[in-house]
C-alpha cells in the first residue's frame, strides 16, 4: 500500500510572510543592514522613572 501524501497548500498568510521576508532580505542586500523606519518615543524627564534614579543614586 502506497501512503497517502499529505498535499502543501500555500495559504494566503504564508504567501504575504514569504513576501514581508523576501522584501526585508532584498532591503537588507541593498543597504547592508536592517534598515528601521520606527523612531523611539521620546520619554519626559519629568516622569517617574525608577531605574533612572537607581542608577544615578549608584556609583559605578
Amino acid at each position: 500500500m502506497k501512503r497517502r501524501q499529505k498535499k502543501l497548500r500555500i495559504t494566503e498568510a504564508d504567501f504575504m510572510l514569504a513576501n514581508r521576508r523576501a522584501a526585508r532580505l532584498e532591503e537588507i542586500a541593498e543597504h547592508g543592514k536592517p534598515v528601521s523606519f520606527r523612531r523611539a518615543i521620546h520619554k519626559s524627564k519629568k516622569a517617574y522613572n525608577r531605574k533612572r534614579l537607581k542608577k544615578i543614586a549608584l556609583p559605578e
